[in-house]
């Protein structure tokens, strides 16, 4: 009898710690980006993981995974719609595949310097497209940065708009680059991010257009031998949720992701700065020849991509009148 009793206790006691378990279960958040583990990106990522596990008492733990090794970022982008994924950190390159609107922050020479960016990011017209997100199934964090892009090549200095001509240049997935460059007259490839380091070291493009961050922790420097400080976009990031597992938290958590990420946005907004400020240098000793070409130029070259219908209409979701308002406001806003 007694044997019976011990029985039948140790089932009901392992029966409660079961049925327990879920309430002590940590929820993990995979979070992904295409850069190397030394960019911005991945340092404000690991930040905002700091802050999410110390004030969640550790129950939300934030896992990143540099380097594509999730996919591309179209592809997390992808995945956090079908919940596949969590969390990604992208550029905004992919996204107009996605909210359309997002495009408007892919025109050339938009914007003059940082602060212009954050007017228009962190004001009405970034909270606009940003409240567009959850229609596709992916929640906004904030705007972040990737910083202000410029051309690497192999084939010779850049200092006007005609020295661009004929060079193969990969692009982000995303109709304004591909516009954008062939204005300038080289002859733009759109490729993902992973694929892109073998392709300059195999000589398939000449020349590629990033931020500094991305152009020095990607080592581009071994394979390019000239970097042109164009400055011609400016390109934000934006930290993305997937809106299953957003639903999954609390409001308390809810709350909690928000502010941390508002943290780490500005965190990687400084980071982003210092970089800009200390790798010009840093690709010059690693044997780059850097040229600062007059910018006037290359934005007289590509205004008409401004007026280019399908751009116009994409960046009004379809509309061309949405479009043009939109545009408009965004160059107001920034002056």
């Amino acid at each position: 009898m007694r044997r019976k009793w011990f029985i039948l206790a140790a089932a009901l006691l392992l029966m409660m710690v079961m049925g327990a378990s879920p309430v002590f279960a940590k929820t993990v958040l995979k979070l992904g980006t295409s850069t190397q583990p030394t960019h911005i990106y991945n340092q404000a990522a690991e930040y905002f993981g700091k802050l999410v596990a110390d004030r969640t008492g550790g129950d939300i733990e934030v896992q990143v995974f540099p380097a594509s090794q999730l996919g591309s970022e179209r592809d997390m982008v992808e995945g956090l719609q079908l919940g596949t994924l969590e969390m990604t950190l992208t550029s905004t390159g992919p996204m107009g595949n996605f909210v359309p609107q997002v495009k408007l922050f892919n025109l050339p020479f938009l914007f003059k310097d940082r602060e212009s960016c954050y007017r228009v990011l962190d004001g009405e017209i970034g909270t606009q497209i940003a409240d567009r997100f959850p229609a596709v199934g992916i929640r906004s964090l904030g705007w972040f940065e990737n910083g202000f892009r410029n051309i690497t090549n192999s084939k010779r200095p850049i200092n006007t708009p005609e020295d661009m001509a004929g060079l193969k240049i990969r692009v982000m997935e995303d109709d304004v680059f591909i516009l954008t460059m062939k204005a300038l007259g080289a002859s733009p490839l759109p490729m993902a991010f992973g694929e892109l380091y073998t392709a300059l070291e195999q000589k398939t493009v000449d020349a590629q257009e990033n931020p500094l961050a991305v152009i020095h922790s990607s080592r581009f420097f071994e394979v390019q031998k000239h970097l042109a400080m164009t400055g011609h976009f400016y390109s934000p990031a934006v930290l993305l949720i997937s809106d299953i597992a957003w639903k999954t938290l609390s409001p308390e958590q809810q709350k909690i992701l928000t502010e941390a990420a508002a943290e780490a946005r500005d965190y990687e907004r400084q980071i982003s700065l210092k970089a800009d400020q200390e790798l010009e240098a840093a690709c010059a000793r690693e044997g780059m020849e850097v040229t600062n070409p007059d910018k006037a130029p290359f934005a007289a070259a590509v205004a008409s991509v401004y007026t280019e219908p399908s751009v116009v209409k994409a960046i009004g979701g379809g509309d061309a009148e949405a479009g043009q308002k939109l545009i408009d406001a965004a160059i107001a806003a920034a002056q």
